[in-house]
């Protein structure tokens, strides 16, 4: 799933900066996601079969990306997460480029956002609620 989760909320126009993405890809696409950004002279830290193994697995050069491949995950608070459930009901958003990304729903990815319970995933939690309500009420986007 191409769903860089933190900048999943700057698609989605709220006001947050930052510099690492995550993403939550099925373990058989690792092959595939890999091909996909070696252009971007991205080398993995682990080969697929020890990514498989561990749920998880780092791109990095001077990024570093974070690629989550289990099956399932458990939030802090306990709700666990079945990548081929977030999948199904992904939202497909467009992009000024002409492009689309596949997001989580907007209440999976207040669940990823749970995955650390870090400080600035607090935050994204508390704009993702306000940009949930404001939906709910009618507003966009």
């Amino acid at each position: 799933m191409l769903d860089a989760l933190r900048k999943a909320l700057v698609a989605l126009g709220l006001p947050v900066l930052s510099a690492d993405y995550d993403f939550w890809i099925h373990a058989d696409d690792i092959e595939a996601f890999n091909a996909a950004v070696q252009h971007l002279d991205l080398h993995p830290n682990r080969s697929p079969e020890q990514a498989r193994g561990l749920g998880r697995y780092v791109l990095e050069n001077d990024e570093k990306v974070d690629v989550l491949n289990a099956r399932r995950l458990s939030t802090v608070d306990g709700r666990e997460l079945v990548f081929e459930d977030v999948w199904s009901r992904r939202e497909v958003t467009a992009l000024k480029d002409g492009g689309n990304v596949a997001l989580p729903c907007l209440d999976d990815l207040i669940a990823t956002k749970r995955f650390a319970a870090r400080p600035k995933d607090a935050e994204d939690i508390r704009l993702l609620e306000g940009l949930r309500t404001k939906r709910s009420s009618g507003g966009s986007p």
